[in-house]
């Protein structure tokens, strides 16, 4: 068998919701993170979205080939926000990048509220 000389050149194009999608289900593997609230735009609240929309929850932007992910979530009550928000960002920001291959330049963690888990 012959061997390709030269390395095939083109373009990966990687649609934002895949990543929010990936993302959101990283979020929700993190300890205190109950769930991903979105607004409603009717009268300004957030509520809790469920396991099949989490990606209403993370928008993702992406410039010059670098990440940034913005997320809305819901945590447990009596919980470190500080320490649940750091370990969102770590883990999402590693399994992020080895699944796109591109740097996460930043995580915003917005905290929407908070719930009292059974």
């Amino acid at each position: 068998m012959s061997e390709m000389k030269d390395k095939v050149q083109g373009d990966v194009r990687i649609n934002p919701d895949v990543i929010a999608q990936y993302a959101g289900m990283r979020a929700m593997e993190c300890i205190g993170v109950v769930g991903m609230g979105a607004v409603s735009m009717k009268d300004g609240f957030y509520r809790i979205l469920k396991s099949d929309r989490l990606m209403k929850g993370v928008s993702v932007s992406m410039k010059n080939k670098r990440i940034t992910i913005d997320f809305h979530v819901i945590v447990a009550y009596g919980v470190s926000i500080q320490a649940v928000t750091d370990n969102l960002a770590e883990n999402v920001a590693y399994h992020v990048e080895h699944f796109t291959g591109l740097p996460v330049e930043k995580i915003n963690v917005y905290v929407e509220g908070v719930r009292v888990i059974d």
